[in-house]
Order: C-alpha cells, then sequence, then structure tokens
C-alpha cells in the first residue's frame, strides 16, 4: 500500500515556497506521490452541483488561487528527484488533445518519467460554457481525446480521425520516456466512471469517499474488469477518504487498493509545512511499513 498527498495548487499550497517545502519533504519522508487537482474557472453562484459533497458546494473559495496543474508539477519535478507526480484530475474534455499530449509529455520528460496523468469528464456547466466547450457528451469527447494523445505520443507521424478531433501526418514531440507511453488514471465515482477506468484506462483514482463506498467502487470496478476480460491486476486503485485511519489500510490493500492519497492543505510558512508533511508521514507511512 502506497500513500499518495494531494496537497499542491490551491491556496497556500499555490505558493512556490510551500509547493518546494512541502514537494520535498514528502519525497524525503517516503510519499509515493504528488497530487495536483484542476479547475480552470470558478464561479460565485454556480449553477451545477458539486457531485463530491453532501451540500453540493465545493469547499475551494471561488476567490482562491488554483494553479495550472501541469505546470505546478513541473515546478515539483524540478526541486524533487524521485517522487511521483500526479494529476488529480486534469479535466480533459475542455482541453486541445494535440496541445495536452504535447504538454503532458514534457511534464513526463522533464521528470525523468515520474507522471501519471489522472483524467476527469468535468462535473461544472458553468466552466464548460466559460470555456466554449460544449456540456453534453464530455464523456465520449473525454474517450476520444485520451485516445488521440495516445497515437501522438506512440506514433512519429499521427494520424487520427474522430468526432471531435481529428490530424493527419502530424509530429508531437517529445515522446514519454517509458516507451512512449504514460500511465492514465480515470478519475470519478460514478458506474460509467469506473466502466471508463476498466476499458480505457491505466487505472482509477477514487476521490471523496467513505471507506464502504470505496470498497464498493472497487467491487465495481472489479465487476467491469470481469465483463471486459481485463485482470483488475493490470489496474491502479488510489483513493481519497472521508474517514480515513492508518488502521484501515489492511482492509483497503486486501480490496485491491493500491494507494490511500491523503487530502489537505498546507500551512502558511515553509518551516511549518515541512513539519506538517512529517507529521502526516509519522501518522501515515508507519503503518505501510514505509
Amino acid at each position: 500500500m502506497r500513500v499518495g498527498l494531494h496537497a499542491l495548487g490551491i491556496a497556500s499550497g499555490a505558493r512556490p515556497e510551500i509547493i518546494r517545502a512541502v514537494a520535498r519533504a514528502a519525497e524525503a519522508h517516503g510519499f509515493s506521490r504528488l497530487w495536483a487537482g484542476e479547475h480552470v474557472v470558478l464561479v460565485d453562484a454556480p449553477v451545477s452541483q458539486y457531485p463530491y459533497s453532501d451540500d453540493g458546494r465545493i469547499a475551494v473559495p471561488a476567490d482562491a488561487d488554483w494553479l495550472d496543474p501541469l505546470l505546478a508539477l513541473s515546478f515539483a519535478a524540478g526541486v524533487t528527484d524521485e517522487i511521483g507526480l500526479a494529476t488529480g484530475v486534469l479535466l480533459l474534455p475542455v482541453h486541445n488533445p494535440v496541445v495536452t499530449a504535447k504538454q503532458v509529455a514534457t511534464l513526463d520528460v522533464l521528470s525523468a518519467g515520474r507522471l501519471t496523468l489522472g483524467v476527469g469528464i468535468g462535473w461544472s456547466a458553468d466552466e464548460f460554457d466559460a470555456l466554449g466547450v460544449p456540456f453534453a457528451r464530455r464523456g465520449s469527447r473525454t474517450e476520444e481525446y485520451l485516445a488521440a494523445m495516445r497515437t501522438l505520443w506512440r506514433e512519429d507521424v499521427a494520424t487520427f480521425e474522430g468526432e471531435f478531433t481529428h490530424f493527419r501526418d502530424v509530429r508531437v514531440n517529445p515522446k514519454p520516456v517509458r516507451d512512449r507511453w504514460i500511465p492514465v488514471v480515470m478519475g470519478g465515482n460514478s458506474d460509467r466512471a469506473l466502466r471508463r477506468a476498466a476499458t480505457v484506462a491505466d487505472g482509477w483514482y477514487g476521490f471523496n469517499l467513505s471507506t464502504a463506498e470505496a470498497l464498493e467502487c472497487v467491487s465495481v470496478l472489479a465487476g467491469h474488469c470481469a465483463e471486459h476480460s481485463r485482470p483488475m491486476e493490470e489496474l491502479t486503485v488510489a483513493v481519497a477518504l472521508t474517514d480515513a485511519s492508518p488502521e484501515l489500510l489492511p482492509e483497503l490493500a486486501d480490496a485491491g487498493v493500491s494507494e490511500l492519497v491523503v487530502v489537505d492543505a498546507p500551512p502558511a510558512t515553509p518551516e511549518q509545512a515541512g513539519d506538517w508533511v512529517a507529521t502526516l508521514a509519522g501518522q501515515w507511512l508507519a503503518s505501510t511499513g514505509s
């Protein structure tokens, strides 16, 4: 069981000195990955309901700093050497897939192959409207964009013909460093998201779930894998829990969870941030034998 840390990119975690302190301390203390999520746009009076809270509201204030996750993780890559990096998650359907393929491969090269690309279809119609992207059929758009990006990573001269994107005989470099491959995990807790993880991704990231909900999702994910003749062992499973405790780690591991992601906000100074990471490590990593 690995333990990741989802703490970068928002509010105090958006400041360079805090990113540096958290990233270096997390690497020194044995955290497996640094996660950073994305919203391009927040609005003061949202129409859409946030799906990961009981009241339908996202906890982050609309006026908070929220860094682009690829840029934030590039900074983290530059101040570390070994710790993994993961977007948790990038809202793929709002981005141009050709540009995104290049940006993601660039970060993979700069981090020496430490990147995991977490993607999601998005939940905020307000955000899609602001970006001029249709909210309808965003799941299909996500799957197609992912296929297009993998084509660009894999082929020297790439051609792709789809409903939402197309290109012919183009070169996009650099290529990802691990045999032209970047692991992709699918975010989202719905049945459709779990099916998508089983069919087109390399893993799943479940966010803001209770332990019981996470275990149910893992069971559903295993069912989708069996339905599509895919070994469950091919997928990584990362979860961020609302009721997480170190005592639950053996049960999660037995169920097939490969990474528990601790979600929290760092304190306001680099010194406090380093101590904060050390405290989290003492709480969580001792339970894993790391």
